[in-house]
């Protein structure tokens, strides 16, 4: 049987059989509990330490890593934590129309608790409307969320700057760098990060959130207080392990990735020629190819494509039945958010199965 052509880098990524062989030992032997004080206990510690260290090597300088069950605890972790936090006169939370369902759905969690909340507008490209950013951000803020690279249209945020908003305003700065870690430069003036393992070519069930020193929150889960008093639950060496090794990997073969990457966004550019590009062309990571075609009825389009597996939008919103809220947010007509797709690739793409795609999507949306 053949095997698709996997074109979905955004909902998740193959893993890397080095993170796969990292996991194996702590999988099939080392079952211990990196929370016991017995020989077997400390080993499986020394390894969660170790990877955490390989997790961190990406962050910037002058924080702790923590881990979680994933990006969406972190983030929850993060704005919920932060906010409850914050000093009197701080309710307000700023962050962007366009961002991923897992910190807009914990945003309106938190005005519906009575906190502000604003949804910055962005433009045609995709780009936050800096005027009015400017405007929001003010004395009454206590974080500005802000992705780094989207997950549906790759569009990079001017983050450097939003971050120096927030702290001239007094502050804190989140980054989900889900899409963005280990690929793009991360924000050297975030005080809080949420890292998924999943989409760096590690194992599903973990992720982490970075604080900056000085920057302290409560927990949203209690109990045993096992990750630094933050997160409470027994980790998983295992997990541990393999996002440690997917992380290493992404440092050392980061040019390397960076090129392939590139020779992949031109060969699918010139692919799809006669589509219309979602979002920006310049601030973009281009392992992410969202466009459209007018008249095109997408869910069609992928019962015809069989042989290629892609996407229409979010993997998180997918089934939800809702256009997407960022295709939306750039101004598009429900009838062109109706026919955009979303095609994903990376590390371990080829241009041969980026052109077999391409000639199979082509042709099925012509016979349309």
């Amino acid at each position: 049987m053949t095997h698709p052509i996997y074109l979905d880098y955004q909902a998740t990524t193959p893993m890397a059989p080095e993170a796969a062989e990292a996991m194996r030992r702590w999988i099939e032997a080392g079952f211990w509990n990196p929370h016991s004080a017995h020989r077997g206990g400390r080993q499986a510690a020394a390894a969660v330490e170790v990877a955490r260290g390989q997790v961190a090597a990406l962050m910037p300088d002058g924080g702790r890593t923590v881990f979680t069950s994933g990006a969406t605890e972190a983030i929850n972790m993060a704005l919920i934590g932060a906010m409850r936090a914050a000093p009197p006169g701080r309710r307000k939370l700023v962050t962007i129309a366009t961002e991923h369902a897992a910190v807009r759905d914990t945003a309106f969690w938190l005005e519906r608790e009575g906190f502000d909340l604003v949804l910055l507008p962005v433009d045609a490209e995709g780009i936050v409307d800096r005027k009015a950013a400017r405007a929001a951000i003010d004395d009454s803020s206590a974080i500005v969320a802000v992705m780094a690279v989207n997950n549906e249209i790759g569009v990079i945020q001017p983050l450097d700057e939003l971050a120096a908003l927030a702290h001239d305003a007094g502050a804190l700065f989140f980054c989900d760098a889900v899409q963005a870690y280990g690929r793009v430069s991360l924000p050297g003036g975030a005080d809080m990060i949420a890292v998924s393992a999943h989409k760096v070519h590690g194992p599903k069930g973990i992720g982490a959130l970075w604080l900056r020193e000085g920057v302290e929150i409560p927990p949203l889960l209690h109990g045993g207080g096992q990750e630094q008093g933050l997160r409470s639950g027994t980790l998983s060496p295992a997990l541990c392990a393999g996002f440690g090794a997917a992380a290493q990997l992404m440092a050392e073969r980061a040019d390397e990735d960076a090129d392939h990457v590139q020779a992949l966004w031109k060969t699918a550019r010139e692919a799809f020629s006669g589509w219309t590009l979602n979002g920006s062309a310049a601030r973009r990571y281009h392992g992410n190819l969202n466009i459209r075609r007018e008249g095109l009825d997408v869910a069609r389009l992928m019962s015809d494509v069989r042989g290629v597996l892609f996407s229409a939008g979010s993997a998180c919103a997918s089934g939800s039945g809702r256009p997407s809220h960022v295709l939306a947010a750039l101004g598009l007509a429900d009838p062109q958010i109706k026919s955009s797709i979303r095609l994903g690739f990376g590390r371990y793409s080829t241009a041969k199965e980026l052109k077999a795609a391409a000639d199979l999507i082509n042709r099925a949306a012509e016979a349309q």
